[in-house]
């Protein structure tokens, strides 16, 4: 075992790098007994019973709304539970903010990263540490800190780096290293793949091999099942607050994970064959576009069709973002025309292509999909407010926003205690229905769909993905833009994949197979 001992910056003095064994009460790391969160009438948490042994890899799984959130705000320190007990080390805790949790070990990396861009890896790495303050802030000193930890663990951080500079998988390893610098030995990751390409998957568990092999406890909240069976130790499902099972992962199914956590059998996708149209709802020709003044999209060409789904493959960051914007009017072409139905379009612009009938899910929800702390209600009709149905005089007419968020809620299966709480309380999968729900109360003749069920829930995702399905049979032309492999195979008609800005493969369902499209991908052209 790694024996790197610091007296950092900021750090309770002699707070070890790496926990010893030697420390431990009992087995487990952690315990909740009984624990309870309320809010209001709604119970999110319901007496759960969790134990969390040392130097293990624990999945936490459930739907979105399951309570997980909630259980890790608990466990942070960002909650106090209104009932229940928290024993660490074996002794009772109260936590009265993540400070003190983290004074205590517990450190937790958010699935959206709490970084400053134009700050460098390790001003950010000792931000609202006392000793890191204004003149006193020894940058030296904290880079050959940050860098032995980066070293010991395997993260592979350049503490001298801008943010900016860096890729996602990188910042996260930032992240990682925040926790480690303040001493943390109990780590939650909420959603820690969400926004990693594959090969920085991989690159991650990597690092949570070696972090549990030096005697971290791992705590990792996912909705991928493949990802939890092959990285942890220890399963516990939630359900509507309420824990149904807890197992080792090698004694359970990825199937059986997701009864549990749905509480039914999950259908696999079988879509009807598509029924050939000779209708062209989208085209696109020698579309191009420029960054900085260097290519990122060059002369893409593609046809999405009445009642077909057109998936686009590739690995992110290979010009699917700028795909989407560059429809949509977001960005401008540097070469290259769009039709709408045969109709050539002039000006491309987001509230004219709206018009025309074009519904867009965005990548980043919190970004560009939704106002977070405007209500359900406000954010389903953010595209029709001027319309009669919602707005008279200049008022919105609030009676008939609530019914229609109401209706949506239902329809769409959006999981919230009211229609009129904000999209920020939602959960992620939840936010993501909302704006599902929003594109589709439009009407639209094309959907671009960009990330549609990033951040979902085995259910969620399935419900998503029929629902595209159903729209697909009435008529609705779909360019489904995913990283997942799965489910761009599982929805697709046809499939293009993108490398380096440029289509290079194009083939019908019938002939794509994950080799053919897992090679594309990766720039071999056979």
């Amino acid at each position: 075992m790694n024996a790197y001992t610091s007296q950092s910056i900021g750090r309770p003095s002699g707070k070890p790098s790496i926990s010893i064994p030697g420390s431990r009460q009992g087995d487990f790391i952690l315990e909740t007994r009984g624990l309870t969160k309320r809010f209001g009438t709604f119970t999110a948490n319901d007496r759960l019973d969790l134990c969390i042994k040392y130097g293990e890899i624990h999945a936490i799984l459930g739907e979105n709304g399951a309570g997980k959130s909630t259980l890790m705000n608990m466990l942070s320190g960002l909650l106090a539970p209104d009932e229940g007990e928290l024993l660490f080390k074996g002794e009772s805790i109260t936590f009265a903010s993540p400070r003190q949790a983290m004074e205590m070990g517990i450190g937790m990396v958010h699935q959206h990263f709490m970084l400053i861009p134009a700050l460098t890896v390790a001003e950010n790495v000792v931000l609202g540490l006392k000793e890191g303050r204004g003149p006193w802030f020894h940058f030296r000193r904290a880079c050959a800190e940050i860098k032995k930890i980066s070293d010991a663990f395997g993260l592979d951080v350049d503490p001298t780096k801008r943010v900016s500079e860096l890729s996602v998988g990188q910042q996260q390893r930032v992240e990682i290293v925040k926790t480690l610098y303040r001493g943390a030995e109990f780590i939650i990751m909420d959603e820690p793949t969400a926004v990693l390409t594959p090969p920085e998957v991989k690159d991650l568990f990597v690092v949570l091999r070696s972090l549990k092999e030096q005697g971290k406890t791992i705590v990792f909240i996912s909705h991928k099942l493949q990802e939890v069976e092959a990285v942890c130790d220890q399963v516990t499902v939630l359900r509507a607050g309420q824990m149904v099972g807890s197992m080792q992962m090698k004694e359970t199914t990825p199937a059986e994970l997701a009864r549990l956590m749905v509480g039914r059998e999950i259908t696999s996708l079988q879509p009807a064959p598509y029924k050939r149209k000779q209708r062209s709802l989208l085209e696109v020709q020698g579309l191009s576009v420029l960054r900085n003044q260097m290519p990122v999209l060059m002369d893409i060409k593609l046809v999405v069709k009445e009642g077909e789904i057109l998936g686009i493959a590739g690995v992110d960051g290979n010009g699917q973002r700028e795909l989407s914007e560059a429809l949509m009017g977001l960005t401008d072409l540097a070469s290259g025309e769009v039709k709408l139905c045969g109709e050539r379009v002039k000006g491309l612009h987001p509230r004219y292509m709206t018009e025309q009938g074009v519904g867009y899910i965005p990548e980043d929800r919190h970004r560009e999909g939704l106002m977070l702390p405007m209500s359900i209600g406000e954010n389903l009709i953010a595209k029709q407010y001027k319309l009669s149905d919602f707005s008279r005089f200049g008022m919105l007419r609030r009676g008939a926003i609530k019914k229609a968020a109401e209706q949506a809620v239902r329809e769409f299966d959006i999981r919230t205690p009211s229609s009129e709480h904000t999209a920020g309380q939602l959960s992620g999968g939840n936010q993501q229905k909302v704006i599902l729900a929003r594109e589709l109360m439009l009407n639209p003749k094309v959907l671009i769909a960009m990330q549609p069920t990033r951040g979902m829930d085995v259910g969620a995702s399935e419900y998503v993905h029929k629902r595209l399905l159903a729209e697909r049979e009435r008529g609705l032309g779909i360019l489904l833009i995913s990283t997942e492999l799965e489910e761009v195979l599982s929805l697709s008609d046809r499939i293009a994949v993108l490398f380096k800005g440029r289509i290079v493969d194009m083939v019908s369902r019938e002939e794509a197979t994950r080799e053919r499209i897992g090679r594309r991908m990766a720039g071999m052209m056979d």
